[in-house]
């Protein structure tokens, strides 16, 4: 089994990796801009690595105009790419009760760490509408009362209520929930030159009352032959629920909030009623938008409100695109498309991502949801690797992050699909590549899921416990900065709202195809900033090609390192 899995993983990675240019006339091109920038050193180079580097300063280089060979990262600073929007992570209810067992003043602090100047900076970050499984209790929504269509008793004070000492001992403010959350991180934000905070506001359901199934959800059991479901929405409720959607940001305005971005449901096609969630086919969606929600934004006063269809799945993000963006009629009440990374655990779809782009330019396409899921989950039957599958010892401890210690809910499943997609993974090395690698292909923005979980990876009333940047002992008020963490703050730090990715070619010069995987962007002062992931335990040495010159750079082994340069 080891090496059939091995081998899996393998096939996986050379159709998913960062695509190189290894022929003569692949060379030619990559190397064919002879201008010279008059160029004399990199700016800054920072580094974060197994070794416990954390955006460490190296040695800046210097540029020649002397022919190179071998391993190269070319990079064109004429030929831009799309705007990014941000990098960031997750407000859910799961991370405020987290921070609510903190004091105060280390909760400051750790809101800082991520979203303050000298922090993270996030600028780009994801909350939901109403309850997911990242709830402490779920089935918590806005419309309570059954048959309100006209939401005359719509509140969100379920996202302000707190969580009492008396139920939760531990909890240090009970003031605290999302809603302060987010107004805490708008504080901070308020305080700095560079203010960006783009929210993307996602509904996991509607309230039971709209849907078919006049529950939350029904979790899959031998009488209903293991299907479970989350629902469709009942074609009369089509209607309230886009009104619900815009009730949601009237209210989350008149609190001082500002939602950036709306998608209409999280996972459309459902989770097997594991946790809250509803159903939309593409062809459900597009009716849904075209006829209620586009018009209903259109109307109110969040006309400017960027609308993302799908939000789920990678690999199936062709069809859903084609049927919408492909419909002239729903096409203009759409800015783009959020996409998660579930599907597999090696492969990023840039394919999916350059047919997407190719055929509908002028939309966005968004990461909204990732993370490290599944963590320490037992066996199921049918798992052929049950030891490995039930990870362990990851809070405090950065081995298990920069190591294959990871797996996800196919790993060695009989009965999953595609298994060859859920092999065993480095953490850290699933984020930098997804992120470089996107970036290299039309990704305009990058958000993890939950910004704080507590140690085991919750709470989350459906078991499903996961890993986060930042993780929390509520018992001790221990914080544990992930090696997620350092490697989304450097991404963050160094890729700002407003740069444009710029093209990129990595010649990799015997290399294996994931050995280096690169990206760059470019702001409008001309600062160059270089992504570089090395995945193996040595270092690479590397011409970093700029037009006419080059400058010799060692990538330490498994690292995440950025190479800025001042053009």
């Amino acid at each position: 089994m080891e090496v059939r899995a091995v081998a899996a993983a393998l096939v996986a990675l050379s159709s998913a990796m960062l695509l190189s240019c290894t022929s003569d006339k692949d060379r030619e091109q990559a190397l064919s801009n002879n201008k010279n920038f008059g160029l004399t050193s990199t700016s800054e180079i920072l580094l974060t690595s197994e070794a416990g580097d954390k955006m460490s300063a190296m040695p800046n280089q210097s540029f020649t105009t002397e022919r190179v060979n071998g391993t190269q990262v070319v990079i064109q600073p004429d030929i831009t790419k799309q705007t990014i929007t941000g990098i960031g992570t997750s407000f859910t209810e799961s991370a405020a009760f987290v921070l609510a067992h903190l004091p105060p003043e280390k909760r400051i602090e750790v809101m800082n760490n991520l979203y303050g100047e000298s922090g993270a900076n996030f600028s780009l970050t994801r909350t939901p509408i109403g309850s997911t499984d990242f709830s402490v209790e779920g089935k918590l929504g806005y419309a309570e009362v059954e048959g309100d269509a006209a939401l005359e008793h719509f509140t969100i004070a379920p996202d302000s209520d707190g969580f009492s000492k008396a139920k939760y001992p531990g909890i240090q403010d009970e003031s605290f929930d999302v809603l302060p959350m987010i107004k805490e991180a708008k504080s901070i934000k308020a305080k700095q030159g560079d203010g960006t905070l783009n929210i993307i506001a996602s509904a996991w359901t509607a309230p039971p009352w709209m849907k078919d199934i006049n529950t939350w959800f029904i979790k899959g059991s031998e009488e209903n032959d293991w299907e479970g479901t989350g629902g469709s929405l009942k074609p009369e409720y089509e209607s309230t629920y886009a009104n619900y959607l815009v009730k949601y940001l009237e209210h989350y305005k008149e609190a001082g909030v500002d939602i950036w971005g709306l998608t209409p449901v999280n996972e459309p096609h459902g989770n097997s009623g594991n946790w809250e969630s509803m159903h939309f086919t593409a062809e459900s969606q597009n009716t849904f938008i075209k006829e209620f929600l586009g018009p209903a934004l259109k109307e109110s006063a969040f006309s400017d409100t960027r609308l993302l269809i799908y939000d789920q799945n990678r690999d199936h993000l062709e069809h859903w695109t084609d049927v919408i963006l492909g419909d002239p009629d729903t096409a203009p009440y759409v800015y783009g498309s959020a996409v998660h990374w579930y599907s597999s655990t090696v492969d990023v779809y840039e394919k999916v991502l350059e047919k997407v782009h190719n055929k509908f330019p002028d939309f966005a396409i968004i990461h909204t949801e990732g993370t490290i899921d599944d963590l320490g989950k037992p066996a199921p039957k049918g798992i052929l690797d049950p030891v490995k599958f039930q990870e362990s010892g990851w809070f405090d401890n950065d081995e298990f992050w920069w190591n294959e210690n990871a797996t996800d809910w196919a790993y060695t499943a009989t009965w999953a699909p595609n298994p060859e997609n859920h092999p065993i993974y480095t953490p850290v090395h699933r984020y930098a590549r997804d992120i470089i690698v996107s970036l290299n292909h039309w990704m305009n923005g990058w958000v993890d899921w939950n910004a704080v979980l507590d140690a085991k990876g919750g709470p989350n009333h459906a078991g499903n416990f996961c890993g986060a940047p930042i993780m929390i002992d509520t018992e001790t008020g221990y914080v544990y900065y992930t090696p997620i963490y350092d490697v989304l703050a450097q991404f963050s730090r160094t890729i700002r709202p407003g740069d444009k990715a710029v093209k990129t070619d990595t010649l990799l010069g015997g290399l294996e195809q994931d050995d280096l995987h690169a990206s760059a962007t470019l702001n409008e002062s001309g600062l160059l900033s270089v992504q570089l992931l090395n995945t193996t335990k040595k270092p690479i040495q590397f011409d970093l090609v700029i037009g006419a010159q080059s400058a010799l750079i060692t990538l330490p082994a498994n690292a995440l390192q950025t190479v800025r340069v001042q053009l």
